[in-house]
């Protein structure tokens, strides 16, 4: 299984891997059952991974340490 030290990109690169030998069509329905879980797993993480890159991208650190949300400026 994926570690959670795993990096954004390498969680892709083995979930564009299990996507293929699913694809495929040649996996015993036990290993495509497996990897279809593995792969389920990789992808929640990379979606948390997102989010949280989502998230720092959104806040603003003020010179003071305080948190702000980041306004374009057609946002009020």
């Amino acid at each position: 299984m994926a570690t959670k030290k795993q990096s954004f990109e390498q969680s892709m690169t083995e979930l564009e891997g299990i996507v293929q030998k699913l694809e495929q069509g040649d996996a015993s329905l036990e290993e495509a059952i497996t990897l279809y879980q593995k792969g389920m797993v990789l992808s929640k993480n990379c979606h948390e991974q997102l989010e949280k890159a989502e998230q720092q991208l959104v806040t603003v650190v003020n010179e003071d340490g305080s948190e702000q949300p980041f306004k374009t400026d057609g946002e009020k």
